[in-house]
């Protein structure tokens, strides 16, 4: 691997400076979650008649009108309908066809029966003769009267006195049997005169049907914008209820595709807003976050997973929301990245998530709450036990809070909503994922908890073990280094388990060739007299690096890691190789870059403390003398051309830290190689005296 292609891999991990990408990640994140957030009714609190209402006060954020239970309408329409009175139309035509016919059968009839008969039917059609399926229809319905509309008149007649075609045919047989035999008369074909002269009118019934419905009301009152409906802990009564039901109903009936359209685009400026604030807080406090293009997914994925999550569950009524843990959110981004940015993520989720509920101010308070407990609580992940703690503290706050909210607006233990707290509890179950969750997502995003660290910094590893046994002049190193860097690392709040681990792996190229390293040396033996050619002997020593990812890449050990191997001498020189060749060739013109690390500089404060460290601490080997002033001028020195020479220009380390990093150093340096005291010798008495 040459040195442009070390360069390349590295900058293409890092490096996610593109203004666009930045923008393209937060806006696509703002559009994804707008259209996630459910756009229906939402409203889905359950309650209980002559029970305390349990969820948080209901206000009406909108003038409605109260409706009517269904019941009420029912027995309103049914008393109404009681009254109705379907509309007949009086066929004129109906009596004078019938006579037609009875007259075409004169001849064959005696008159005295003809005219009997002619008289009958005109009786039945002043009655009135109405259908076989009309008469039935009167009788199912209970309609004892009927409008009759003759014109521009209307008449009402009793459903008793008409005739179906057969009680008009037995009305005519049956009406004098003294005088004309019921035989002779039924020997006549008289069903056949009888038709139905009122005719059931559909369109003017159902009109009259329509009028008498709209003259029941559907509301009885009417609640004005920012009324109270409902508070906490009130009993539930059929009054309330009804408002309840009716503010659930008139949401439904403005759930348009209009109104889903407005919608979107508020949810799209309200996410858009919080984004955008996201965005400027990453600016101004942690602008390294936002050049490192997994971190930025590693946010926007945390956001986005859990606003789902809690439409999901809105929008299909699945369980319920509090048992969805949110605070898991700050845990994971309290060990992968720090403090202030997991309780900025967590706020911009709950905020979002408080927009598609009716309790929104409860759910924030408890909600904030318990993610700051947790991110107090897990301030630096090492343990497994940890997430036990944190998930149980979790849900004590969860509860004391809730408990005090519901203490400050019911006033009554009674009507306390027990179901709240079991819901807590399940939370704070699933809040154990957490742990599982981070192995997943130090694979997918390369981040490193300090519990892999702390694996990682076990020597009996392959790695370690193989280099404590093959090169422990330089395990040796490694481990002064690594205890070093940590204490520097504490003094100037950087990640000491980081640097720590990162320094045990930063010479691991040394196991190729041990004995070309000073600290591997055996009886003075140097292969480098051997050579005696600079640029081999330079050559070989800037191969460390480049062998040590090697060895990396073998045993899978962590990109973050692998930056330390790249990092730890940066773009320095070998100067010993350099100077040494220089000297013995005056007159020629030396590349420089022959001598030179591939680098890149530290780009991170623990690169730039491993880099600082090593370089004091095997300098300070080569020291003839360990005093106080010897000390404090190896540190002096070595840190100060380091920065002269601009390897720390890349990282976020100030000056104020490179003067700690300087004190911490001489102090520990000085206790490492103090000078005992001399014991004095016992004087022998003379005993010539």
């Amino acid at each position: 691997m040459n040195v442009n292609a070390l360069n390349k891999q590295f900058i293409n991990w890092k490096d996610a400076q593109n203004p666009l990408l930045r923008y393209a990640i937060f806006f696509l994140t703002a559009i994804l979650i707008a259209y996630v957030m459910p756009r229906e009714n939402m409203f889905n609190v359950k309650y209980e008649l002559k029970k305390p209402w349990h969820s948080s006060r209901l206000m009406a954020t909108f003038s409605f009108p109260v409706y009517k239970s269904d019941e009420v309408i029912k027995r309103e329409r049914d008393s109404v309908m009681a009254g109705f009175e379907p509309y007949f139309k009086k066929s004129m035509s109906a009596q004078s066809q019938s006579i037609n016919k009875l007259l075409a059968q004169k001849d064959q009839i005696p008159e005295a029966t003809f005219n009997h008969i002619k008289k009958m039917l005109n009786t039945v059609y002043e009655r009135g003769v109405v259908s076989t399926e009309d008469m039935s229809m009167l009788r199912s319905n209970n309609y004892y009267t009927f409008m009759v509309a003759d014109g521009n008149h209307a008449i009402t007649c009793n459903s008793a006195d008409v005739l179906s075609p057969k009680k008009a045919y037995e009305y005519i047989i049956n009406s004098d049997t003294i005088h004309f035999s019921k035989a002779m008369m039924q020997s006549l074909d008289i069903n056949d005169l009888i038709i139905a002269n009122y005719i059931y009118d559909n369109i003017r019934s159902d009109e009259a049907r329509k009028d008498l419905e709209a003259s029941i009301s559907e509301a009885r009152g009417y609640v004005q914008s920012g009324e109270k409906i409902v508070d906490r802990g009130e009993i539930v009564t059929e009054e309330i209820a009804s408002k309840v039901e009716s503010y659930k109903r008139y949401l439904t009936e403005q759930d348009s595709s209009t109104n889903k359209g407005i919608m979107f685009i508020g949810h799209l400026l309200f996410c858009g807003i919080q984004m955008f604030c996201f965005y400027i807080f990453l600016m101004m406090y942690r602008k390294d976050y936002l050049e490192s293009l997994s971190t930025m997914i590693l946010l926007a994925c945390c956001i986005f997973t859990f606003v789902f999550l809690c439409s999901v569950m809105i929008k299909y009524r699945i369980l319920n929301v509090n048992m969805l843990p949110f605070v898991m959110v700050p845990l994971i981004l309290r060990v992968f990245l720090d403090s202030r940015t997991a309780f900025i993520t967590h706020l911009i989720v709950i905020f979002t998530c408080s927009e598609m509920l009716e309790y929104r101010y409860e759910f924030v308070i408890v909600q904030a709450l318990a993610g700051l407990v947790a991110i107090y609580s897990l301030r630096e992940l090492s343990q497994r036990s940890q997430i036990v703690r944190s998930a149980l503290l979790v849900v004590v706050t969860y509860c004391v809070c809730f408990f005090s909210i519901q203490l400050i607006q019911v006033h009554d233990l009674s009507k306390l909503d027990i179901a709240m707290y079991q819901n807590y509890i399940i939370n704070g179950v699933l809040l154990l994922l957490t742990y599982p969750l981070l192995v997943y997502l130090e694979k997918w995003f390369g981040f490193l908890s300090n519990v892999t660290l702390i694996e990682l910094s076990n020597v009996n590893n392959d790695v370690l073990r193989r280099l404590s046994e093959a090169v422990p002049g330089t395990f040796n190193h490694s481990m002064q280094v690594a205890n070093l860097a940590a204490a520097v690392a504490n003094s100037i709040g950087a990640k000491s388990q980081l640097v720590r681990t990162g320094a045990l792996y930063h010479d691991i190229g040394k196991l190729y060739r041990p004995a070309f390293f000073t600290e591997n040396q055996l009886g003075g033996v140097n292969p480098h007299d051997e050579l005696n050619d600079c640029h081999t002997s330079a050559e070989i020593i800037i191969d460390h690096v480049i062998d040590g990812l090697k060895i990396a890449d073998k045993y899978n050990i962590p990109e973050v890691i692998k930056d330390f191997i790249r990092t730890h001498h940066g773009n320095g020189v070998t100067k010993y190789f350099y100077i040494t060749y220089k000297n013995a060739h005056p007159d020629e013109e030396v590349e420089i870059k022959d001598f030179t690390y591939p680098g890149p500089n530290p780009q991170t404060k623990e690169q730039a403390i491993l880099m600082m460290v090593d370089s004091v601490e095997a300098a300070s080997r080569s020291l003839k003398e360990y005093t106080d002033e010897s000390i404090s001028k190896l540190v002096e020195r070595i840190i100060d051309e380091q920065t002269n020479y601009g390897f720390f220009k890349e990282c976020p380390i100030t000056f104020k830290d490179i003067a700690t990093t300087k004190s911490v150093l001489k102090e520990k340096l000085k206790s490492i190689y103090h000078l005992r005291v001399s014991y004095p010798e016992l004087k022998k008495k003379n005993r010539n005296k």
